[in-house]
């Protein structure tokens, strides 16, 4: 109720501010302080107030699940996913706390080994084979994606308009290579939605130059998968690292 009441009162305060262009300037200054001291008192509430729904509706009605978490935690997978608001691993494909271990990116990207550049992924690579012992990674890939995008539309002359972006997503450049030599006739929409899946093939190799990773596999201890969920469609393709030889399964 609060909340809805906020928002109708940030709503009137704009609408004032757009039909009163005579206001002085001292009293539009205040509403627009106003305002924005609402918006923030809305989003603490919204925070406030999911915590809250997660509290008695989720903790509360199963102690036991989070009394065992207490004592450490044991996640069957590891997921490299995308930070993209629309795309959140847990809800997509219902893991329950301590069930996987998230490291999200812009375009759910795995750099290649460099214990320098890239040191926080393979943090948390080290920490999930070597120390945790996680038995399944899965890369998902998603339709969609603004970092994909990014990629396929970074000038071949090599001028750059970001600070940390188009640097990032260049991990996957060979993705976009191949993309751009094999399906040269598409628009650039279709050859983003090719590149989304191929981006996650590079990343799955790229998974490989990690020496634990690799040991992991070879001893048959780990499992790499890709996955791509397409939530325009509802679905969601899932393959091994020799995509190439054994179709995606779609669910």
């Amino acid at each position: 109720m609060a909340e809805a009441l906020c928002a109708n009162a940030i709503e009137g305060l704009k609408k004032l501010l757009s039909e009163r262009s005579d206001l002085e300037a001292v009293a539009a200054a205040k509403i627009k302080q106003l305002t924005a001291d609402l918006e923030a008192a809305t989003s603490v509430e919204r925070i406030k107030t999911g915590f809250t729904h997660f509290k008695t509706e989720k903790y509360e009605k199963n102690p036991s699940l989070y009394g065992e978490l207490e004592k450490g935690q044991h996640p069957k997978y590891m997921v490299f996913a995308c930070s993209d608001s629309r795309v959140c691993p847990s809800h997509v494909l219902e893991f329950q706390p301590g069930e996987a271990f998230m490291v999200r990116n812009i375009a759910n990207m795995v750099p290649p080994y460099d214990k320098t550049k890239y040191s926080s992924v393979g943090a948390a690579l080290e920490y999930e084979v070597e120390h945790l012992k996680v038995e399944n990674i899965l890369v998902m890939g998603h339709s969609c994606c603004g970092g994909i995008k990014g990629l396929m539309s970074i000038p071949e002359d090599g001028t750059t308009s970001s600070d940390f972006i188009e640097d990032w997503v260049k991990i996957c450049s060979s993705a976009k290579s191949k993309v751009k030599a094999e399906f040269s006739e598409l628009s650039l929409t279709e050859q983003c939605s090719k590149c989304e899946v191929e981006a996650v093939n590079v990343s799955l190799g790229n998974l490989l130059t990690y020496p634990f990773v690799k040991l992991g596999v070879m001893n048959r201890t780990l499992n790499l998968k890709g996955g791509y969920y397409n939530f325009v469609k509802a679905t969601f393709d899932i393959w091994s690292l020799d995509h190439g030889v054994s179709p995606p399964l779609t669910v």
